[in-house]
């Protein structure tokens, strides 16, 4: 046994030599931590896991395609090692990489059906007699705007089931009644484990089930079937595909995310949403001096990962869409940050930052980034924009986007909610009855019931751009001989959607400054200034997405 140690010692050391590393010297100890560690273009697989080793991890799993590896090490300085090798970009800990807003602490009110302050009944709504639409049809101002209804796309096109959309997030409750009949079973893969010190539980949850909530409200408003209940969805006839990379809790891991894409291009998705921004960094820098060397290499490996698996998507036909993320910031001009790194919490130090951090995957290459507009069409009081950043604009809710200024759930996004998550969370009376008035419940003529809940966010307004393109890909788009589906080149698929948007110009005056009346009586003021011209602007890129121009 000591000679096996002493020959695998020279064996690791050789191997640095040969690959740049410093030749390995004793290091304390650290608990096991997993990383993603990415390779340096063309580099093979082999070599990498050679200069993986040397540096004193352990490859799990890798992606040779994107090329990746999934790595264990108990050294502290394992990424510095890693970070010098000259056939490794660098590593990054596989440690929750994108939050699902709802679950972000200081931000929690923007995307959740439950709120301090909320008080009084939901509401039961039955189908109507005689109904042009679906039975909350009624509800759906979100549809209106963007021309997604019986009098509008629906009658022109909506959707193939040979369309495929990817939802890259917590989870899809692919048994709720207005989703099962769009939802791929077969093809949904559920990329993450739950983890106990942050999802309160362990193992792999079923690809169809989602114990946040979230993904199944983003899948709902891109495809819920038009079947007699609930709501309708952009796309009521294309097919929904659960591609899980988000944890319960509502965290991302950076390589459930990296294998979340690859997966998507390789079994012929035609669009991904992307509802999530990269952490542990709100925006990834390269060179921030308020950041350690580690934490600058983290940001570049991230930055670097993450970009190399949208290009491997988009080559393989996909058209990434994200959320523009929810701080009210022109992302075209940020200067400060100081809630990263969020997890570990506590972790975080303010610093100052500029254009040159980025939001990931929102501000990454080939992505088409989607600011929120409320009832009234005005840009979400919460939305980032800029000029350079902001592709289109779609509905996203804005609860404050009312005459008196006062917060109003029909002024939300409503679309499905998965119904033991509401048992869970307490809004349903013993009856079945909604207590919370953000829950709406429908049923139909044979006593089948849907949950649905107001959320607004950019995470909303993601999906009915997606919605929109995955008509486009519909409408347009040519055989797959690979999977027998549709396909339309991305580049084609973006034009479009950009190209039939609807012109929305700069409030008059250049800015607009918002008026919220908090549930506690206070006021709350801001003022956002728009840039641009009618053609493109910060507020709304080249217009609000419109699905019956699209399909026209």
């Amino acid at each position: 046994m000591r000679r096996a140690l002493a020959t695998t010692a020279v064996t690791s050391a050789m191997v640095a030599a040969m690959l740049g590393l410093p030749t390995p010297s004793p290091a304390t100890a650290g608990p096991s931590t997993q990383f993603v560690v990415l390779y340096e273009r063309g580099v093979s697989d082999t070599d990498a896991r050679k200069a993986i080793e040397a540096a004193g991890g352990k490859v799990v799993s890798s992606n040779t395609e994107v090329g990746y590896a999934s790595v264990t090490s108990t050294r502290k300085d394992f990424a510095a090692r890693a970070a010098s090798s000259s056939v490794l970009v660098g590593a990054a800990r596989n440690r929750s990489i994108g939050t699902a807003p709802s679950q972000r602490p200081a931000k929690a009110d923007l995307e959740r059906a439950r709120t301090v302050g909320d008080a009084g009944k939901g509401a039961t709504v039955k189908k109507a007699a005689k109904s042009k639409g679906e039975p909350l049809s009624g509800l759906q101002w979100d549809m209106k705007q963007i021309g997604a209804t019986t009098a509008g796309s629906y009658r022109v096109d909506r959707g193939s089931k040979r369309v495929m959309v990817g939802v890259i997030d917590t989870g899809i409750d692919g048994t709720h009644p207005d989703i099962a009949p769009n939802f791929n079973a077969k093809l949904s893969r559920n990329f993450t484990t739950d983890l106990p010190d942050i999802d309160g539980g362990s193992g792999k949850d079923a690809a169809n089930v989602d114990d946040n909530g979230h993904g199944t409200h983003v899948a709902s408003t891109i495809a819920s079937p038009i079947n007699g209940l609930g709501i309708a969805g952009v796309a009521p006839d294309v097919t929904l595909v659960n591609i899980r990379a988000g944890q319960d809790s509502g965290y991302f891991f950076l390589q459930p995310t990296l294998d979340a894409l690859t997966y998507a291009g390789d079994i012929g998705v035609d669009v991904v949403n992307m509802s999530f921004y990269t952490d542990p960094w709100l925006y990834n820098c390269l060179s921030n001096p308020a950041d350690t060397p580690a934490e600058q290499q983290e940001q570049k490996t991230i930055r670097e990962a993450t970009q190399r698996a949208l290009d491997y998507a988009r080559n393989k036909g996909v058209l990434p869409v994200a959320a523009a993320g929810n701080e009210a910031t022109d992302l075209g001009n940020p200067t400060s940050d100081d809630t990263s790194p969020d997890y570990p919490v506590g972790t975080e130090h303010a610093r100052t930052i500029d254009n040159s951090c980025l939001s990931v995957p929102t501000e990454s290459n080939g992505v088409v980034a989607v600011t929120s507009t409320g009832i009234s069409t005005r840009k979400a009081y919460y939305s980032n924009y800029g000029v350079e950043q902001a592709d289109v604009a779609a509905p996203g809710g804005d609860v404050y986007d009312t005459a008196d200024r006062h917060r109003d759930a029909k002024a939300g996004i409503l679309a499905a909610y998965p119904q033991s998550l509401a048992v869970k969370n307490g809004d349903l009376n013993p009856d079945g009855t909604p207590n919370n008035p953000f829950v709406v419940r429908d049923c139909n003529s044979k006593g089948v019931c849907g949950y649905y809940q107001y959320l607004q966010g950019t995470s909303m307004a993601s999906p009915h751009a997606v919605g929109v393109a995955a008509l486009i890909v519909s409408h347009f788009g040519k055989n797959d001989r690979g999977t027998r589906g549709l396909t339309l080149d991305p580049r084609r698929t973006e034009g479009l959607l950009t190209g039939t948007a609807t012109d929305t110009p700069c409030p008059a005056g250049g800015s607009y400054t918002y008026t919220r009346i908090l549930v506690s009586g206070a006021t709350r003021t801001t003022t956002h200034t728009c840039q641009g011209t009618l053609d493109r602007n910060g507020f709304y890129g080249e217009g609000i997405v419109n699905a019956l121009t699209a399909v026209s």
